[in-house]
Parts: C-alpha cells; structure tokens; sequence
C-alpha cells in the first residue's frame, strides 16, 4: 500500500512539472510607449519579430547598467523612467539560454521616441574603417583622429561609455558563437 501511494505521489508530482513550460524572453525590441510621453517600452518577440503575447510576469533586465524588474503583461512591459534627451539605450536580458542584449539609440524629437537599433557590427566597423583609412592614406591620419574623437565624443554626450561600447560589441560576438 506504501509503494503504491509513493507511486501516486511522484506520478502527480512529476505531471505538475511535465505541464509547467517556463516562459523565456529570448528576443525583445524597444519601441516608443503610446501610453506615456518620453517613455519607451521592452516587447518580447519571437526570431521574426512577432510579439510573444504569452509572455506575462516579472522578467530582471538591465538597462544602461541598473537592474531594473520589468512586469510584462501580454508581451510587453513599461519603462517606467522618462527620456528627457536622446539617448543610448543597452538592454540586457539573462536567462536560462543565454544572455540577450540590444542596444537602442533613441532620438527625441517634437515629444516623440524614435528608437533605432544599433548593431554591433556597426560599432565595430566605424572605428576598423578610420583605422583602415588612415593606414591606407598617411595625409588621413590627422582627419581620421579628429573623426575618431568627434565619434567617440557623440557616444559619450549621448550616454554610451567605453565599457557599454566594449560589453555591446563582445556580447554580439558571443552570439555568433
């Protein structure tokens, strides 16, 4: 009688796990907040970019270096902290298959968000190709520092650090891998 109640016990238990799908956010998007001024909103979607309407709960991400909790109803969650300016955005999501991270650049115009997506690729090539051209045409040197600067000066009035501009480009990396 014993074993056939421990029986029982581990059948229930083990349907209760075999039901329980957990829910992860493997991809998002950043788009502007229709329900608030200067606000932006984290949508979960799927790898062609549709929106995961079954995600709903309380997801941890990191956006430009603070932990925040974002409740997700439906697929998407509010941002709740107002962009006075344009701005960089870094969203980081860490879950059970990885880490998943974006970066934003998002432009402020006539109280309105655009935000546009910045590859990595895009951050590693602007620097690789005023390397190249400056090892290319020795009088491009000079041109090609002050370019440099001027790039670097924009990311950084714009709330993109060094560390950010590196954790961006590695972690696209690791996702090639």
């Amino acid at each position: 009688m014993k074993k056939i109640a421990l029986i029982f016990c581990l059948a229930i238990l083990s349907a209760g796990y075999a039901f329980a799908g957990g829910i992860a956010i493997n991809h998002f998007v950043i788009k502007e907040n229709p329900f608030a001024k200067s606000e932006v909103a984290v949508v979960a979607t799927d790898s062609l970019g549709n929106i995961q309407e079954n995600v709903s709960g309380v997801f941890n991400f990191t956006i430009n270096g603070f932990q925040d909790t974002l409740q997700f109803d439906k697929g998407t969650a509010f941002y709740r902290h107002k962009i006075e300016r344009s701005t960089f955005l870094y969203a980081r999501h860490i879950n059970e298959s990885g880490t998943h991270s974006l970066l934003y650049y998002i432009y402020k115009h006539d109280d309105k968000l655009s935000p546009f997506h910045i590859s990595w690729i895009l951050l590693l090539a602007i620097p690789c190709a005023l390397i190249v051209l400056a090892y290319m045409f020795k009088r491009f040197i000079i041109i090609a520092i002050i370019i440099f600067c001027i790039f670097m000066y924009f990311n950084y009035h714009n709330g993109l650090s060094i560390p950010t501009f590196f954790e961006s480009i590695i972690d696209g990396l690791k996702g090639i891998f």
